[in-house]
């Protein structure tokens, strides 16, 4: 399977992943949830899949990427169906438990095989192209969703995105391909399993970085809507904030694989996570909606590496026949991120208001961005003196 159809059919499914948060966001404020009952339910959407994400890799390692990719698919829209049946603060807790779930299995799975088509500056290139896919799918969610609520409610969006979403595991339940193909446990480099993993001081931190990174994606995709909200925008308004900042994550990964060719993968993650921590500290002292969109674009510029950069480096740093499960790991630390994070901030929000959501996000990018210059510088001292110089 060539990456341009990976890339396509990763970008259906996160068209109905990404459109999932906005909408039962939206949802629930309509149906009277609280600042603390959205964080816990950001959290619902990581709390079992920080159970699963290793496993999910192991899968993908042992089994191939098939199943575990249709399996995602169909569970996603399994998910957005229950509050269609129960329109209820209830159901839209479970849905966003199943959503996350499934759509762990299916990412996983699909990052293993994109590092599997090639290696060095392809591996980087083909991130590149598979994050332009989910740039695209952050912008065009968050405007079907808008547009659907606004047109005709928010059960006629929940179809759609279901819609949407299944088309992924139908076509892959009739095609056979021969890339990413299993690798037997006894086949994988070194023991000890994920405190293995964890000893490598690479691989940690770069874990780390990348549920900072993920945080502040999934904080702003949640509080964003919020904050439009009480201004007093529309749905549609909404939906086109979110997909400017998307929109301007399309941008900025076009060049970056010459961005991290040039100045290395590292170097480029932390100036980028220090942008996005200026843009954070801006975006709640304004209320006009052009003025927001401006802000939500260079956030979008900083916030768009992040997340295909923090992949490349985990697969490039995990040992042999364990790239899944390394990558299994990294969404394991994300989830935990999203279950700590959105709920403290969720309290936070209920006392004091959404400010404080985004100054802490600020911080927390920042020092994201300080590990990855730390870590750049450290490894460029360790090559100098490897050259003598």
């Amino acid at each position: 399977m060539g990456i341009r159809v990976v890339v396509a059919f990763a970008l259906l499914n996160q068209i109905a992943f990404k459109g999932s948060k906005m909408l039962v966001a939206l949802h629930a404020i309509e149906l009277g949830a609280r600042p603390f009952s959205l964080g816990l339910l950001i959290s619902a959407y990581a709390c079992v899949p920080l159970l699963l994400s290793i496993h999910a890799g192991r899968v993908s390692d042992r089994f191939g990427v098939r199943r575990p990719m249709i399996a995602g698919s169909f569970g996603i829209a399994a998910g957005l169906l229950l509050p269609v049946a129960m329109p209820a603060l209830p159901a839209l807790y479970a849905s966003a438990t199943l959503i996350g779930i499934a759509n762990v299995y299916f990412h996983v799975a699909a990052h293993k095989l994109v590092g599997s088509l090639g290696d060095g500056m392809t591996r980087t290139h083909n991130f590149g192209l598979f994050s332009l896919g989910a740039a695209v799918s952050g912008c065009v969610a968050p405007l079907v969703v808008g547009g659907a609520i606004d047109a005709r409610g928010h059960v006629a969006a929940y179809l759609l995105l279901g819609a949407v979403c299944v088309l992924p595991g139908f076509l892959l339940l009739g095609r056979e391909w021969g890339g990413a193909t299993p690798h037997a446990a006894r086949d994988a480099e070194g023991t000890g399993g994920v405190f293995a993993l964890l000893s490598d001081a690479d691989l940690r931190r770069t874990y780390v970085v990348s549920g900072l990174v993920l945080t502040g994606v999934e904080l702003f995709g949640f509080y964003a809507p919020v904050y439009g909200k009480s201004l007093g925008f529309s749905a549609s308004a909404i939906g086109v904030l979110l997909a400017t900042q998307a929109a301007a994550a399309f941008v900025v990964r076009l060049w970056m694989p010459r961005f991290a060719g040039r100045f290395g993968e590292e170097p480029v993650l932390a100036a980028s996570l220090l942008v996005a921590a200026a843009t954070y500290l801006l975006f709640p002292l304004f209320d006009d909606l052009v003025v927001l969109m401006a802000i939500a674009f260079v956030l979008g510029l900083g916030l768009g590496c992040g997340q295909p950069l923090s992949v490349v480096l985990t697969y490039n740093r995990s040992p042999a026949g364990r790239a899944g499960e390394a990558l299994g790991l990294r969404v394991t630390v994300n989830k935990a991120t999203q279950i700590l994070i959105p709920a403290v901030f969720g309290s936070l929000g209920a006392a004091t208001g959404v400010l404080p959501v985004f100054w802490g996000s600020a911080a927390l990018l920042v020092i994201g961005g300080w590990l990855c210059a730390r870590g750049g510088g450290r490894r460029a001292n360790e090559h100098r003196k490897s050259s003598g110089i």
